[in-house]
């Protein structure tokens, strides 16, 4: 059985496999807007594959993260806005 592991996405607590993605943690979890667009638009995951940037958000405190090629980290702090 894989090891348990918490992150937090905007105040959320959520326990999570590791060696999961972040992008796959927050949509098990039903969050499907991961950013805006510049008009305003929620975005989220297109491509699963780091080419689209759709998926970027904050990981702990640094901006512009492909949360499709990031791995959860137990205590990572994950930011949509």
């Amino acid at each position: 059985m894989p090891e348990r592991i918490r992150i937090i996405v905007d105040g959320r607590e959520l326990h999570v496999d590791r060696g999961v993605t972040v992008a796959a943690a927050m949509m098990n979890a039903g969050i499907r807007a991961f950013r805006q667009s510049v008009s305003g638009e929620a975005r989220g995951p297109l491509c699963g594959m780091g080419v689209c940037m759709e998926c970027r958000v904050t990981i702990n405190r640094e901006p512009h993260c492909r949360s499709c090629q990031t791995l959860c980290e137990d205590g990572m702090e994950v930011q949509t806005r």
